[in-house]
């Protein structure tokens, strides 16, 4: 557990949010992530709120709508006014997310200089690396990274499965951040050695590979 809990520490970022002009939602298997988007917006740090997903590997099948109408729903049951979301419905992959959601936003006259990026916890560092690479003059935004605040022992649950679920995908996240960069998908990020360990530790022992890259 020790091993997940490092590279669960890694995958966050713990930056500091400020008021920004748009919150943007990767949309996920994990409906928190749009509960603590809309409590973020209902704080008065943004103006709008922007989910993006069609569907993605964990929710092939889960859900009769898209990621970003299902999020959008969880929203407005928290109070957030319909008027004041925006939808991306086409995303499939993160890297879309980012793409797709940099030309909605733009096809309706917003151009924001400022964004908070919302996805789970071990999903920040990747959903940071892929917006620096993915979306236009990304060093004019300030993007600052969240997700809702829950530890990895308290994370599992029906939507995101077993803590080994959970860990599945996270060693998968961990090993697209190794290898995305060389293909274009994000830019690099350093990963100290006690990270490199556990994730060795963690493929070696054959229990969470199925979230695995297959090797080309």
């Amino acid at each position: 557990m020790q091993a997940a809990q490092t590279i669960w520490n890694y995958m966050q970022l713990g930056h500091e949010l400020r008021k920004s002009d748009v919150i943007l939602v990767l949309g996920n298997n994990d409906l928190r992530t749009a509960e603590y988007a809309a409590d973020l917006f209902n704080k008065g740090l943004a103006d709008w709120l922007l989910f993006s997903g069609k569907e993605g590997s964990l929710t092939k099948g889960k859900w009769a709508i898209t990621e970003a109408e299902k999020f959008r729903d969880v929203a407005i049951n928290h109070g957030v006014p319909d008027e004041k979301i925006i939808l991306e419905t086409r995303a499939t992959n993160t890297g879309q997310n980012i793409r797709y959601s940099y030309n909605k936003l733009h096809s309706l006259g917003i151009n924001p200089t400022s964004i908070i990026l919302v996805q789970t916890p071990y999903m920040e560092r990747r959903s940071y690396a892929t917006f620096k690479k993915q979306w236009v003059n990304s060093n004019s935004v300030l993007v600052q990274v969240t997700s809702a605040k829950i530890g990895l022992k308290e994370f599992p649950n029906d939507d995101v499965g077993s803590i080994n679920d959970v860990i599945t995908v996270m060693i998968g996240c961990l090993q697209r951040i190794k290898s995305y960069p060389k293909k274009g998908f994000q830019i690099h990020q350093d990963i100290p050695e006690e990270v490199e360990k556990a994730y060795q530790y963690l493929c070696d022992s054959g229990r969470y590979n199925d979230h695995l890259l297959r090797k080309s």
